[in-house]
This record gives C-alpha cells, sequence and structure tokens, in this order.
C-alpha cells in the first residue's frame, strides 16, 4: 500500500548463456492426461515433487516472515519513538532552522538527518534480513560488498525523492491546514504514479543490467501472445537477478508509454519453456486486465483512509504530548517521526486487506495467464519454484492474513482445474 519508494534490484552482471531449451517440462504421472485425470490427484502429485526436507526449509523461512513483521513494526516504533521522547526530533529541526530560512530547504535539512539517523538505527536488523537471513536459507547470490552496493544505491535514492516528497507534503500541511489530509493524499497517489512511470526506465536499470532478448524460441512466443491480447510492446527484456538470488520472476511495468516486458536470467535457465510462457501470461494478465490503474484506484481508498487517521491521530497525541516533545504542531517538521510510528501502525492494522486485494488480482492474472499461454503445467512448474521462498500449503486464515499472493496448492489447483475442463 505505502510503497512510495518502489521496489529496487541489484546492478551490473553478465546474462548466463544457458538456454531454457535445456529445461523440459516435467509432469508428474498423476498429472498427465487420461480418463481418469483429476484436479485434486494432480495437485497433490506436483506438490509431492518437493522433497520434504525442502518443504521445512521453505516453511521455516516464510513463517519466520510472519515474526518479522512484527519486529520491524517494533523495532521502527523504538526508533521514532526514541527520536521524539528525547528531544532529538526537536534539535534536528533546530538545525534545520539554523542552516536556512528557506521552509521546504528546512524540511529537505532535516530530512537528511532524520533519514540517515533511522538507516544507522534500523542497520542491525536490514543486515540480517537483508543479508544473514538470505544466505542462511540459501536465497542469495550476493556477497556482502555486492549488497552493501545495492543498499548505498537505495539510501542514495531515499534521501534525493524522500526529501521532494517530504518537502512537498509539509507544504501542503502548511499551506492548507484544514484540509492537509485529503491534499496529502492526492500528493501521494501522485508520486505512486510517478514512480510507476520512470520505475522501468530509469530506476530498475540502475540496479540490474537490462538487455534485449535475443532468443527467438523464447521472445517470437511471448511476443505473439502480447500481440494477440493488445500489448504495445515490440521488445522483450531480460535482467540479470541470478548476481541477486536464484528467484524466478517477471514483469510487465509501466503505463503511459513506458510499458516494457521483463523476464529475469532465472526464469530463462531454471524453466522450461512451457513455464516461461504461463508467467509471462500471467504477466501479460496484470496488464489487460488494467490492475496498475484499478491498484491505483485501490490506493485512493487506502490512502484517504491513512491520512484520515493520520490527522486524528497526530491531532490526539500532540494535543497530549506535544508541549512535552517541543513539537509546536502538525505542521513542524520535527514531528515526522511521530507520522512515520503512526503510518506503521495504520499500515500494519490494514495488511489483510492490501494483501487480499492483491492476491485477488494476482489469482485474476493466473487465469489470465492460463487463457492466453494454456500451458497449465508450464504454470505448475514455475508455481513449484517459487515455493523454494512461499509456503506451498498454508491454512485458509493463514493465506487471508499473511498472503499477498496465491498459494502454490490454490495456484497449482487452478491450473489442474483448467486442464481438466479443457480436457473435456
Amino acid at each position: 500500500m505505502f510503497r512510495i519508494l518502489g521496489f529496487l534490484i541489484i546492478l551490473g552482471g553478465a546474462i548466463a548463456a544457458q538456454t531454457p531449451a535445456s529445461h523440459p517440462l516435467v509432469i508428474p504421472p498423476a498429472a498427465q492426461v487420461s480418463d481418469r485425470f483429476d484436479a485434486t490427484a494432480a495437485t497433490n502429485a506436483y506438490l509431492a515433487l518437493v522433497p520434504a526436507e525442502q518443504r521445512r526449509r521453505t516453511d521455516a523461512y516464510f513463517e519466520g516472515g510472519y515474526w518479522l513483521i512484527l519486529w520491524d513494526f517494533l523495532y521502527g516504533a523504538a526508533v521514532s519513538l526514541a527520536l521524539i521522547s528525547t528531544g532529538l526530533s526537536a534539535r534536528m529541526r533546530a538545525l534545520a532552522e539554523r542552516l536556512t530560512r528557506l521552509r521546504p530547504l528546512q524540511t529537505m535539512v532535516y530530512w537528511t538527518q532524520y533519514f540517515l539517523f533511522a538507516s544507522i538505527a534500523t542497520f542491525p536488523l536490514t543486515v540480517y534480513e537483508g543479508f544473514f537471513r538470505e544466505h542462511q536459507y540459501g536465497l542469495s547470490n550476493q556477497d556482502f560488498a555486492s549488497w552493501m552496493g545495492d543498499q548505498t544505491k537505495e539510501l542514495l535514492l531515499g534521501l534525493v525523492f524522500g526529501a521532494l516528497a517530504v518537502a512537498a507534503l509539509f507544504g501542503i500541511v502548511r499551506r492548507l491546514p484544514r484540509t492537509w489530509h485529503l491534499w496529502g493524499a492526492a500528493l501521494s497517489i501522485v508520486f505512486l504514479m510517478i514512480g510507476a512511470l520512470i520505475g522501468p526506465v530509469f530506476i530498475a536499470p540502475l540496479f540490474n543490467q537490462y538487455t534485449v532478448l535475443k532468443d527467438q524460441r523464447v521472445r517470437d512466443p511471448i511476443l505473439r501472445m502480447a500481440r494477440a491480447n493488445g500489448i504495445p510492446v515490440t521488445e522483450v527484456y531480460e535482467f540479470n537477478a541470478s548476481k541477486q538470488s536464484k528467484r524466478v520472476s517477471a514483469n510487465v511495468s509501466g503505463f503511459l508509454g513506458t510499458t516494457r516486458i521483463s523476464l529475469n536470467d532465472n526464469l530463462l535457465n531454471r524453466c522450461s519453456p512451457q513455464a516461461i510462457e504461463a508467467v509471462m501470461g500471467h504477466e501479460m494478465g496484470h496488464f489487460v486486465m488494467n490492475h496498475i490503474y484499478k491498484g491505483i484506484l485501490f490506493s485512493m481508498v487506502t490512502f484517504a483512509i491513512l491520512f484520515a487517521l493520520l490527522r486524528r491521530s497526530l491531532d490526539w497525541s500532540l494535543g497530549r504530548w506535544g508541549m512535552l516533545w517541543k513539537i509546536r504542531g502538525v505542521a513542524d517538521v520535527a514531528v515526522l517521526p511521530l507520522a512515520v510510528f503512526l503510518i506503521s501502525l495504520i499500515s500494519l492494522a490494514l495488511t489483510p486487506i492490501d494483501n487480499s486485494f492483491t492476491r485477488t488480482q494476482e489469482f485474476e492474472a493466473d487465469m489470465f495467464g492460463l487463457n492466453a499461454a494454456r500451458q497449465p503445467d508450464g504454470e505448475a512448474e514455475a508455481d513449484l519454484l517459487l515455493g523454494e521462498y512461499r509456503k506451498l500449503d498454508p491454512g485458509p486464515i493463514e493465506e487471508w492474513s499473511f498472503f499477498d499472493h496465491p498459494s502454490g496448492r490454490t495456484r497449482i489447483f487452478a491450473a489442474m482445474r483448467w486442464k481438466a475442463e479443457n480436457l473435456r
């Protein structure tokens, strides 16, 4: 939901030479075409291909992520409240005011201090989650120097774009004290759209090497599928995610003229041609079904709720403790740590709703992809690979609460059900 800064990935590296032709599709006996084909039995047969030890490892990794959601919130809350209660936030504001008289520049100076302090304070947890834990579960290919290079780039982008966003938001609060929550929500949507617009063209290439896919055996079926479904692209791009990890992924990103089909080299090197087509059919479903625009509309609602709750929470908190914290009001930039804490708290409460919306779109894209690519077994193969870092068979409440994609069992069963109906 509240993801203005976007999702960043790793720079550089050569594309592996291995081709998808070396990975033939493997279909377990119970999932092969027969007069007695059963979708449930076929689903169980695919899930049985995953060794028990790997299942336990993946489940432990994914379930540990549930606790990390809580620890991330508590750790961040501790940092924010420490800044406020010790008066450090007020002193950072005072320093910004001494350095310049211009309010936007004061906000940017404060943001620089705040962002650096918060980044340093949360660095131990960031290192554990992003580096050590990923290596512990065999999901990262990066050494520490490469990982730190990525973190440095994210830090610089956060400093620059965060300063612009915070300066604009506080400018609205100062000029429109009665309706700032409405205009703040609207401005956040604008930031979100700008990020979606420039991300594929300007941001992602800072972290990964994007090249035009040359292999005609892979490219031509993808472009035929794109043309058949009205997607305005003439090239397919590959990027070197293997430098980062072994995870498979692909996307159709951008809008308003920046639309781009991209797939990573792990997908090319680890999947059969059928799985690649299934994955790309899914990603095209997001484009054809206007999920980007629907996501923006959903964000409008959630941002409106978020900012309305934020305003009430800030007014109440400052009314009780503002004098103690030396915060002059909601327009005082020193209130930022409190705002971050409240946004985190509200966002945590809205997580199941946000996940349910995203999960629904992902399932819709699955259905589109099955009909566009007509590769149900390729879909099952890809779902098993995604199961290397996502729990394959959760309970229904667990899936509703924590999954922003359908579980592996849900997706494979949908593919096998599609296969059963098309056999008839």
